[in-house]
């Protein structure tokens, strides 16, 4: 966490801006984020505005933020994955601006789910920027970056750890920079600009008539949310890991085998091997602990 690696290093912390507790679980209980829990783990003080516009619904929340992040006298404000659009109040108040840690590799996949997007398309890197903010989505200068791959079994989730970690080391090197005036912007090239869009539940539903290799590579990004969906038997299964395999031609969310290695189910282009799933409700199991006690699979249909 990139809080804990500025902290780490001697940085001044003197307040922490994180999003409101959500319900979460079975229960749907009130949540704090990891970045609020940590933070009042470290004595740091927080505030959770649910908006930063002075015009907009919250504006006595934003009014109230702003008071507190004047009185904070801050140099200079470290953005990570906030979920809110800072408005030009926000990005002028500090002396120094706003600096966004980045999960890409800029300026491909600006915008909400970058780790997802680039697992789902396949790329072979990512990386972490480090931008100057501007009042454009993900378009300002970029003062640092470091390239990661990205390696074939990786989830969004151990992805966006490793990331993590990147974006810790290279939030402390900028800073450092800047410190000592050694902080150098360069413009964003105007050629290969994608945008990561939000991911949407509805895209977690797997179409099977798709190729086993593109099937895969959501199953992995949607790990471990929102968690790639099919119907069996009526029934939602959660797919949590695969593996691409050649097959004989059946129709697409055919069952075409089914052993403790896993169950083959036959795509658009190839078949994949299911080694990981998880019925509602419950845990997630190994191929060979979902079959037990379960009639044969074979000729079944995932999707129906």
């Amino acid at each position: 966490m990139a809080l804990a690696a500025l902290q780490s290093r001697g940085f001044e912390i003197p307040l922490v801006l994180t999003q409101p507790d959500r319900p979460a679980g079975r229960g749907q209980q009130l949540q704090a984020s990891a970045v609020k829990a940590w933070a009042v783990q470290q004595g740091l003080a927080v505030i959770q505005p649910h908006g930063l516009r002075l015009d907009g619904r919250y504006s006595t929340e934003a009014e109230q933020a702003r008071a507190s992040l004047v009185e904070a006298r801050i140099d200079v404000m470290v953005v990570a994955a906030y979920g809110l659009i800072l408005p030009e109040w926000a990005l002028c108040l500090p002396r120094f601006g706003c600096l966004n840690i980045h999960a890409s590799l800029l300026p491909r996949w600006r915008g909400a789910a970058p780790i997802h997007r680039a697992i789902e398309a396949g790329d072979a890197h990512t990386g972490i920027t480090v931008m100057q903010m501007e009042a454009g989505l993900d378009t300002g200068p970029m003062l640092l970056s470091e390239s990661l791959n990205i390696a074939p079994d990786d989830t969004t989730g151990t992805l966006h750890d490793r990331l993590a970690t990147l974006g810790g080391e290279l939030i402390v090197e900028a800073l450092r920079r800047l410190r000592l005036g050694e902080l150098t912007a360069s413009p964003q090239p105007a050629e290969g600009v994608t945008y990561a869009h939000k991911i949407d539940k509805a895209e977690a539903l797997v179409d099977w008539n798709d190729g086993a290799e593109v099937i895969e590579r959501r199953i992995r990004a949607f790990n471990p949310a929102p968690g790639a969906v099919s119907k069996l038997r009526g029934d939602a299964v959660k797919l949590w890991r695969a593996l691409p395999v050649s097959a004989m031609g059946s129709p697409p969310g055919t069952v075409v085998s089914a052993c403790a290695e896993g169950i083959t189910v036959a795509c658009g282009r190839g078949a994949l091997r299911l080694t990981e799933l998880q019925r509602a409700g419950g845990k997630r199991l190994t191929a060979a602990q979902f079959l037990q006690g379960q009639a044969s699979l074979i000729g079944g249909r995932f999707g129906a």
